[in-house]
């Protein structure tokens, strides 16, 4: 009796391990906690898995959690990372930290916003845009590109967010690759020559233009979307239409190698990729849906109306990789 009880503990300890294995769910996430916890909630409550998230803050967006998958690369803790876009997605692929998993919920998503080998698949979308205080801004001075903001008569009326985070960076990586290096650099340096406001965040941006501490600045749909419901007198512009394009930002889901609850890791994936989760995003967000034919506010863009900037984000990955450096000296200035 007493030699079995070491047997029957350690039965009992593993299959405790086991059934909680069955029953959790390890995400990182960059996408504002206000917006993708109750997608995650959703889904804890159709599956009973428990859902164990962990948040980027507002100020080290996409960089904090990245740098943890990044440091956690052979002892992983994670199981799915939700990226708010591709570039951060690509990097962990580049690294060997993400493996291939072809959802069969990703079915009707254009290829271009998936990766070719699975690593990441791309859902719900934003842009990025300027938004303009309409009080301050009148029509005819109302930029029609980026590249506009080096332009004197908006000079120190115009806010970005720190590109070393986010989307900004994401957005600073895209166009060196549009540009060239040697364009790009001397765009950036017309714009601190110019004024330019640094901003600690979207979120900031959205409230520099919203308050008029600024006339206009870059940022998020979901950004501008919020201002817009909050009654501020702003507008969204879509940049580039007759030019390169405006740059749209797909979320992204990827599965992590070797993670400790591999299947529940899928199974959020396909969650994720569903039309119930962008039409979810679409109402809490405006994000634009991927999935053809979902049913969206009338406040939500339709991507079928904008001019794309065409992008290969394993290229953006890569130079944000390269201009990290360049950035950081630019920022400090």
């Amino acid at each position: 009796m007493t030699k079995a009880f070491p047997f029957l503990f350690i039965t009992f300890f593993l299959f405790a391990c086991t059934n909680k294995s069955n029953k959790e769910v390890v995400v990182y996430t960059s996408v504002d906690q206000v917006f993708s916890e109750p997608v995650l909630k959703e889904f804890e409550r159709q599956t009973g898995i428990k859902v164990n998230a962990v948040f980027d803050t507002e100020e080290t967006k996409s960089t904090g959690v990245l740098n943890r998958l990044i440091a956690e690369k052979n002892n992983p803790q994670c199981d799915v990372f939700w990226s708010g876009d591709p570039m951060r997605a690509d990097v962990l692929k580049q690294r060997g930290i993400t493996e291939t998993y072809r959802s069969p919920a990703a079915s009707g998503i254009n290829e271009v916003f998936i990766d070719k080998d699975y690593n990441w698949i791309g859902f719900s979308s934003r842009a990025r845009v300027l938004l303009i205080n309409t009080n301050l801004v009148k029509p005819q001075d109302i930029p029609s590109s980026i590249l506009d903001l080096t332009n004197e008569k908006y000079k120190g009326k115009f806010t970005i967010a720190n590109p070393l985070f986010g989307t900004t960076s994401f957005h600073i990586a895209a166009l060196f690759t549009a540009l060239g290096d040697e364009k790009a650099k001397q765009f950036m340096e017309d714009l601190k020559r110019n004024g330019v406001v640094i901003a600690s965040s979207n979120g900031d941006v959205k409230k520099k233009v919203a308050t008029g501490e600024v006339q206009m600045g870059l940022t998020d749909t979901d950004d501008a979307n919020e201002a817009i419901k909050e009654g501020a007198p702003v507008k969204a512009i879509f940049l580039d239409q007759n030019g390169f394009g405006n740059l749209i930002v797909p979320n992204t889901v990827s599965l992590i190698k070797n993670s400790p609850n591999n299947q529940n890791g899928k199974k959020v994936m396909d969650f994720l990729l569903s039309v119930e989760t962008e039409k979810m995003l679409a109402e809490s967000c405006a994000q634009m849906p991927l999935h053809k034919g979902v049913a969206v506010p009338s406040t939500v863009p339709s991507l079928d109306n904008i001019v794309p900037m065409k992008v290969n984000y394993a290229e953006v990955a890569q130079k944000s990789e390269q201009i990290k450096e360049y950035l950081k000296q630019w920022a400090r200035q």
